[in-house]
């Protein structure tokens, strides 16, 4: 879950998440300049022309890019609100299996299989969002949390 330490003038949670990094020369995760080892640290920020709108992020190790753009898309392109667009069902391709969620409809696993896709229920709910949407014009936020973990929308 982090350090638990604040930066005190900025309100930056630290973290420890750096121990994924190696200094063992040759390793693959060796820290080097212009390097990037696999992180999954991966908090994303949506814009319209020069404001802010949206800051959210994903978890779920190799799913979180995957799970980025579908709770993304959800807003963008099918125009959710965020705490419908972080409830939709996901899923995620998973070498050769396509996982779906319990809760996706009945009609996309179908149309899946008719399509020659293996679809299979994922085991474990796919990563957890949170997300504030800043309303510019309203001057308000909107906080969303996802059911799949605890986690609360909260401000203050």
């Amino acid at each position: 879950m982090g350090s638990g330490l604040t930066a005190p003038r900025s309100g930056i949670l630290l973290h420890n998440r750096g121990s994924g990094f190696v200094l063992d020369p040759g390793h693959p995760n060796e820290l080097q300049p212009r390097k990037r080892p696999l992180h999954t640290i991966i908090p994303a920020l949506l814009t319209r022309g020069d404001d802010a709108v949206m800051a959210f992020g994903v978890t779920g190790g190799h799913f979180q890019p995957s799970g980025q753009v579908q709770v993304l898309s959800n807003i963008v392109d099918y125009g959710m609100g965020i705490q419908q667009a972080i409830e939709h069902p996901r899923m995620f391709a998973r070498g050769e299996t396509l996982e779906l969620e319990s809760t996706m409809p009945e009609a996309v696993w179908r149309g899946l299989r008719e399509r020659g896709h293996r679809p299979a229920l994922a085991v474990h709910p796919l990563g957890t969002c949170h997300a504030i949407w800043a309303d510019q014009a309203g001057g308000a936020y909107l906080g969303g949390a996802d059911c799949r973990r605890d986690g609360i929308a909260l401000g203050y």
